[in-house]
């Protein structure tokens, strides 16, 4: 900027004014350029997300917008959360229990991350759980090292659930659990269980995000 100011012609504005908005635009150029490329770093951390393994539940029917599923007997690493706001707990949840699959256990050894990850939204039992790769049975994973994470097994079940995309928070939880709970009671199916929130996007997921309410059913 100074080599540039000093071969300025003295008295003359004009080449000043010239040469500040050419910075300016140098300026601009560079934060677009470098906003592309954030961007496009994060889409494609977004679609290389997309292959990671989820339960192999079976859609028994269509109720409306309601997918009535049946799931397997799954694995979980769960720990409990303090309360079943989405808002205030989801993160911390989230992170115990990402510790674990981290190499926070007894072998330090790292376990693949499935989707979804699932939060029981219990007033008095809320926790949010991660998925165990089929490939494991319970003896074969490592104790975790944090006493707030249990490996607890979840037998087979009947879910109704509800799907809706962008980003959660407890007001989008609560607006499409309603609507959920609506259908159900309309067509005479009884719910089962507290409701579960499950979410399958890494956070940095900008779009085609996937969201599901459900709750356990006879």
């Amino acid at each position: 900027m100074e080599l540039g100011i000093a071969y300025i012609w003295e008295g003359s504005h004009f080449e000043l004014f010239f040469f500040g908005v050419v910075l300016v635009c140098m300026q601009a150029s560079i934060w677009v350029i470098g906003s592309v490329l954030i961007l496009g770093v994060l889409l494609f951390f977004s679609f290389r997300f997309k292959g990671i393994e989820t339960p192999n539940y079976k859609l028994i029917k269509m109720v409306g917008e309601v997918e009535i599923r049946e799931y397997p007997q799954l694995i979980l690493a769960q720990t409990k959360l303090g309360s079943s706001r989405f808002d205030s707990n989801g993160n911390k949840g989230f992170g115990v229990v990402a510790n674990y699959i981290f190499g926070g256990n007894e072998h330090k050894q790292k376990i693949a991350m499935t989707s979804p990850v699932i939060m029981n939204l219990s007033d008095k039992e809320a926790s949010m759980s991660f998925v165990m790769p089929s490939q494991y049975q319970l003896a074969e994973l490592p104790a975790p090292n944090s006493a707030a994470v249990s490996l607890v097994i979840q037998e087979s079940m009947r879910l109704a659930v509800l799907r809706f995309g962008g980003f959660s928070s407890d007001e989008k939880i609560a607006k499409h659990a309603q609507i959920l709970t609506q259908v159900l009671q309309e067509n005479n199916i009884r719910i089962k269980g507290p409701l579960l929130f499950m979410g399958y996007n890494a956070p940095w997921d900008l779009i085609n995000r996937r969201n599901e309410v459900a709750f356990q059913i006879d």
